[in-house]
């Protein structure tokens, strides 16, 4: 784990050198939902990417996350490495996804690892700050983790 997690880290370092672009950092804060919310009751997520502009309305590029999951006497997290995707629906508003591979990185050995997806929608309060609405989840075996959450980013034109 230690050698894919150094992997994701140097491409996203060289992605960024590659060109120019925009770097997001933010964080989430969420519930949650289906075979998560039984034994968990609240989630956080810290996020990075960096985004290359495709159009003028459509942006792609490297991500990576940490998702927290917590609950009573319970918790585990991911690090999902993921290619993320923006779209400009208007001025104010846009519309996204994150795809990729969540790793299971907490608390113990048996943490499963699975694919990772996140649709997002955001709404542009200033030139650098996005207010975000996500759903994130991680497929398992026998199940998803998955939440819903609230948050922002904060971004650097590069």
């Amino acid at each position: 784990m230690k050698k894919l997690l150094l992997v994701a880290m140097m491409a996203f370092g060289m992605a960024v050198n590659a060109q120019e672009g925009e770097l997001n950092v933010g964080g989430t804060i969420g519930l949650p939902v289906g075979d998560a919310s039984d034994a968990f009751d609240v989630t956080g997520a810290i996020e990075a990417n960096y985004l290359f502009k495709v159009s003028d309305d459509f942006k792609v590029g490297p991500s990576v996350s940490y998702l927290h999951f917590n609950g009573a006497g319970a918790d585990f997290a991911f690090l999902p490495v993921s290619a993320a995707a923006r779209y400009s629906v208007s001025e104010k508003f846009s519309v996204g996804a994150d795809l990729g591979y969540g790793i299971g990185v907490r608390p113990s050995a048996n943490t499963q690892s699975g694919f990772y997806y996140r649709p997002v929608v955001g709404y542009k309060v200033s030139e650098k700050i996005t207010i975000q609405a996500d759903y994130s989840g991680v497929s398992l075996d026998g199940g998803t983790a998955s939440t819903i959450g609230l948050g922002g980013v904060y971004s650097f034109s590069l």
